[in-house]
C-alpha cells in the first residue's frame, strides 16, 4: 500500500510506501524537501500538515515541540503517513535533485588545518558520475552500519583533479567520537571508506538575484567554501558577504584562501567574528556571536537570502533572530552540524 504526499504551494506529489518515512520517499523520488540531520534532531525538515494523518517517530523536543505537533507541524524525517497527506513547504525543489549513490572512496591525503580540524581528501572511483550542488554533504558508512555526515569542501566543477575524481572534507575531532578518534589517531592514506550521497537541502540556489549572507561557525565553513568557489566559477554578479565565527582566531583556518577570493571577487566581503579570544591572540576584530554581527550590519534582512552552516545553537539562534529582522523563512537555508551527542539527547 502507498500514500500520495502532495506539497503546497508547489503542488509536487510523490508516493510514500507503507512504513516508509516521508523524507526518505521524497529523496528516493527526487523531490527536494528541506532537511539536514535526518534523525529528528535539528528541525530543518519541519513543515505544516494541511490534511491527512502522520505518525511521528522519536524526535527531540527542540526539533518539534508538543505545542507545534498539536498545531499540525511534523518532521518529515521521522514522520510516516498513514493516509494521503497534504503538506506546506515553500522550499521544495524537484528539477535539480541529484540521485543518491553509494561508492567506495580511498583516502588520498590527510593534512591538519588547525589543532582539531583535519583536511581529508578522498579519491572516488574513476568512473563515478557523482553529482551534487554546492553546500551538500555525503555520509560515511561505517562497518557497523552507522553513518557520519560531512559536507563536501570541493565545488562540483573542481571535483576532477587531473582527471581523477576527488572530494575534500573538513573533519573536526570530537574526543571519544567513534569515527573522529579513528580519523585523528589511526587513519592512513590508501584506507578505503564507503560513501553515500549527495544529501542536504541547504545548497546554493541560482534562480535568485537576492544578495547572499553566508553564515558559518567552525567547520560550517566547508559547505560555504563550495558556494564561494561556485559563485567565482560562474562569475556571479550577486553580492555576498561571509560571516565566519570561531571561539579563537586559530579556528578560522583558511583565512588566506578567503582573502585571495575576496581580492578576486568584487562582490564578496568577509567579516570574521571571534567569541572567546585570549589576550595572547591579540584579536582586534569583531567579537561576540557571529549571527549578531550579521544583525548589527543588516538590521533589515527582508531582501536577503541566507545560508547558515555550523553548530545547531548558532543555526537555531540565527533562524529565530533573522525572522524577527524580516527574513522570510523560505530564504533561510540551514545545515546544522548535529553530532552523535546531539542525536543521543532525549
Amino acid at each position: 500500500m502507498s500514500y500520495t504526499i502532495t506539497v503546497l504551494p508547489s503542488e509536487r506529489a510523490f508516493e510514500q510506501e507503507q512504513d516508509e518515512r516521508i523524507l526518505n520517499a521524497a529523496i528516493r523520488q527526487g523531490v527536494g524537501l528541506p532537511y539536514s540531520c535526518r534523525d529528528g534532531t535539528c528541525g530543518t525538515c519541519k513543515c505544516k500538515k494541511i490534511s491527512g494523518t502522520v505518525v511521528m517517530g522519536p524526535h527531540q523536543q527542540k526539533a518539534l515541540s508538543d505545542e507545534e505537533e498539536a498545531a499540525g507541524y511534523i518532521l518529515t524525517c521521522c514522520g510516516t503517513a498513514t493516509s494521503d497527506v497534504v503538506l506546506e513547504s515553500r522550499q521544495v525543489t524537484s528539477e535539480d535533485a541529484f540521485p543518491i549513490q553509494k561508492m567506495p572512496a580511498r583516502v588520498a591525503a590527510l593534512a591538519p588545518l588547525t589543532h582539531d580540524v583535519l583536511h581529508v581528501r578522498l579519491q572516488l572511483p574513476a568512473n563515478t558520475n557523482l553529482q551534487y550542488h554546492p553546500g551538500q554533504y555525503v555520509e560515511i558508512i561505517l562497518r557497523d552500519g552507522a553513518r557520519r555526515d560531512y559536507s563536501m569542501a570541493t565545488a562540483p566543477h573542481m571535483m576532477r583533479d587531473g582527471g581523477v575524481p576527488m572530494i575534500d572534507l573538513h573533519i573536526r575531532h570530537t574526543p571519544g567520537g567513534k569515527f573522529t578518534d579513528h580519523v585523528f589517531q589511526a587513519m592512513k592514506e590508501k584506507e578505503i571508506l564507503r560513501l553515500g550521497g549527495p544529501y542536504g537541502s541547504a545548497y546554493l540556489r541560482e534562480d535568485s538575484s537576492a544578495p547572499i549572507i553566508l553564515l558559518a561557525s567552525g567547520t560550517g565553513f566547508a559547505p560555504i567554501k563550495t558556494m564561494i568557489e561556485h559563485l567565482h566559477f560562474t562569475n556571479s554578479a550577486r553580492d555576498a558577504v561571509l560571516y565566519w565565527g570561531g571561539r579563537r582566531p586559530r579556528d578560522l583556518y583558511m583565512e588566506d584562501w578567503i582573502h585571495e577570493h575576496v581580492a578576486q571577487m568584487p562582490n564578496l566581503r568577509y567579516v570574521p567574528v571571534v567569541s572567546n579570544a585570549l589576550p595572547e591572540d591579540n584579536w582586534t576584530g569583531r567579537t561576540g556571536f557571529v549571527h549578531l554581527a550579521v544583525l548589527e550590519d543588516h538590521p533589515d534582512l527582508s531582501g536577503y537570502q541566507v545560508y547558515a552552516c555550523g553548530t545547531p545553537a548558532m543555526v537555531d539562534a540565527a533562524r529565530d533572530d533573522f525572522a524577527l529582522a524580516g527574513l522570510p523563512d523560505y530564504e533561510f537555508y540551514a545545515d546544522p552540524f548535529t553530532t552523535e551527542a546531539d542525536k543521543a539527547k532525549p
